[in-house]
């Protein structure tokens, strides 16, 4: 029984230190698949092209080189707001700030957005200003509101 014991430790010692090389082994395969990746250049995307039309849903191509790259090209969706196109171009993004007060001396409002992202090779400006007409204003009064009902469902009267 003591000898049986014995094999049996032995055995699940071999196993764990035969698990722990090999475990080593796929760590350093891992680590020389990352080496043969690192001559892949970066992606350069070109401008998103709407499907139809010149803003909305579009696809954009990117390329980029290397000997060992599995992939050198592929293709990504895009969008392109149908508002944005045609002020900034697709390939600029902005952060705009809070509309501002209304010009009653022009009738509209604007405000100004920084440059937050713009794909490579664009000519973007720093800041740009849209502005928009400032619309009416809409005046809720208590009177508009419709009335409230009261009760459960089966003990309304309707409204006339």
């Amino acid at each position: 029984m003591q000898t049986q014991r014995g094999w049996t430790a032995v055995v699940i010692m071999a196993f764990l230190v035969l698990t722990a090389v090999l475990a080593e082994a796929g760590k350093a395969e891992k680590a020389g698949k990352k080496e043969r990746k690192s001559d892949c250049g970066e992606w350069q995307w070109s401008v998103c092209v709407a499907h139809e039309g010149d803003c909305g849903a579009g696809t954009r191509e990117g390329t980029r080189s290397g000997t060992n790259c599995k992939q050198t090209v592929k293709t990504q969706r895009c969008k392109i707001p149908c508002d944005w196109k045609k002020q900034f171009g697709g390939e600029c993004k902005y952060d705009f700030e809070a509309w501002g007060e209304c010009d009653v001396a022009t009738g509209e409002k604007s405000r100004m957005g920084t440059l937050k992202r713009a794909l490579i090779d664009a000519t973007c400006p720093p800041t740009v200003t849209v502005t928009k007409p400032c619309g009416k204003a809409k005046a809720k009064t208590q009177d508009s509101k419709k009335p409230k009902r009261v009760g459960r469902k089966k003990d309304r009267v309707p409204v006339e």
